[in-house]
């Protein structure tokens, strides 16, 4: 059974951007990620990724 993304799972073009912008991910990127892991744990996963490069 499928569910759906809370809110929290949701980001704005422009805040992808951004994140975008402050780590080496793309947008696209930004909001898989938090889409996978929720707002504040995809922003610290593409910190990491910012970090392994």
């Amino acid at each position: 059974m499928a569910t759906t993304p809370s809110k929290d799972h949701r980001i704005s073009d422009k805040e992808a951007v951004r994140i975008a912008e402050q780590t080496d991910v793309s947008p696209q990127q930004a909001k898989d990620l938090v889409k996978e892991h929720g707002k504040e744990k995809g922003k610290e996963e593409a910190r990491k990724s910012k970090d392994e490069s």
